[in-house]
Parts: C-alpha cells; structure tokens; sequence
C-alpha cells in the first residue's frame, strides 16, 4: 500500500459520500491562500465529526484548535439552530481566516471563537461555568495533549464524548524513546487516558489523503 493508493481510495469515497460544497471548499481555498499550514481534516475525516456529533445529539461542541475553521464548520453544521460552538485559536491570523470563513457558512450566531494559549481560554471556560460541553474536539498542539485532557475531563459530564485527533503520528507513536514532543505529548495524552476511571476508549488508525493517522475516541462513563 502507498500514500499515492490511500489518496486514491479516499477520493473515491469523498466522491461518492461528501459530496463538494462551496462554503467547505472556500474555506480550504482561503485557508491556503493565506499560508495556513494544510493540516485541516480530511472531507471524509469532517463528515464523520460531523456525524458523530449527530449520532451523539450534541447541542454544546468545544474545539481546541480552530485553525481556519474547517472542521468548525463541519462540526457546528450538526448542532441544532439553539446549539453553540466554542473554538479555541492562539494564532490570531489563523482565528482571522476562521472567522471569516464561519462567517461565509452563516455560522456566526453559533460559533464563538476565544482567541489566546487554549491552557488560559480553558481555564476561563470552567471559570465562567461554560460546561459541560456534549463533545469535545482536541485537535491543537500535541505536547500539550495531556493538558487538554485533563480540561476536557473537567469541562464534561457523563455521555460526553471526547475526540483527539493526529495520535498515531505515522506510527510514531509506539516508539518510546522519540524525541518528538508531540510524540511523547500524545503518548502522555494515552497513557492518562488509559489510566482514567472514567471513561471508556479506544483509538482507530486511519489512512488516506492525510496520510497515517488516527483518533482518539472517549466516552465519559462517570
């Protein structure tokens, strides 16, 4: 199997099942013409956030890590007309090519994007009594994945379903002795998780347009 092959197969599904929508496809236009780095989700990765937070009913969404609001868009697209999204971005270029992008998806009534180091907006969320949330979306700077578990944790309830993404690394993530921060950071991230009494979880690895990765999908039981 090659990169060349899983790009393939995923095109063939993103064809066949996300069908292309201007506003998604805008988004990622605007996004790489403003020099964004190109590590948004996939269309298939997005559709299937955007049904889990169906299948999940959530009414109250918290993202760590908005970047151009791609996969904002898809996640807010499954909240009812009353639900809302908080977004969380430290870059402000990157909460400025966000908003305008949820903006443009006529959005802006349900996401709130809070600008700032998420570890500080995150501590300002429980301080303000914003949770729980019904989903959380961790998708931010991986050394500081343990972190935003235990934020997660606390902005929860039970039923709540928290979604890690990028935590496979290429299969790094079984190498112990890494140097990547954002290695060690997931494989921190994994361990509290697996030590946690409450909740229930498991990682899939995926493969595609993205390359090999995965995610990391927890249920808070207690």
């Amino acid at each position: 199997m090659t990169q060349e092959q899983w790009s393939v197969v995923d095109r063939y599904f993103t064809d066949l099942l996300v069908p292309s929508d201007p506003v998604l496809d805008a988004a990622l236009d605007t996004s790489a013409a403003a020099g964004l780095p190109p590590q948004n989700v996939s269309p298939n990765q997005g559709k299937l956030l955007f049904l889990l937070a169906q299948i999940q009913g959530a009414r109250t969404i918290l993202e760590i890590g908005t970047l151009g609001g791609y996969s904002t868009i898809w996640l807010a697209r499954a909240l009812p007309s009353d639900g809302r999204l908080i977004a969380l971005e430290a870059d402000p270029k990157h909460a400025e090519v966000a908003v305008a992008n949820i903006a443009r998806a006529g959005l802006a009534d349900i996401v709130e994007l809070r600008l700032g180091r998420a570890l500080s907006t995150l501590e300002q969320l429980a301080s303000d009594g914003s949770g729980p949330f019904d989903l959380i979306f961790i998708d931010a700077d991986k050394p500081s994945n343990p972190d935003y578990l235990a934020w997660a944790l606390k902005l929860s309830r039970r039923g709540s379903l928290i979604i890690a993404d990028n935590v496979v690394r290429d299969g790094a993530v079984v190498n112990p002795a890494s140097d990547d921060p954002s290695v060690q950071g997931v494989r921190r991230f994994n361990e509290l998780l697996a030590a946690q009494g409450r909740v229930s979880a498991t990682a899939i690895q995926t493969v595609g347009s993205k390359g090999y990765d995965g995610f990391v999908l927890a249920l808070v039981t207690d």
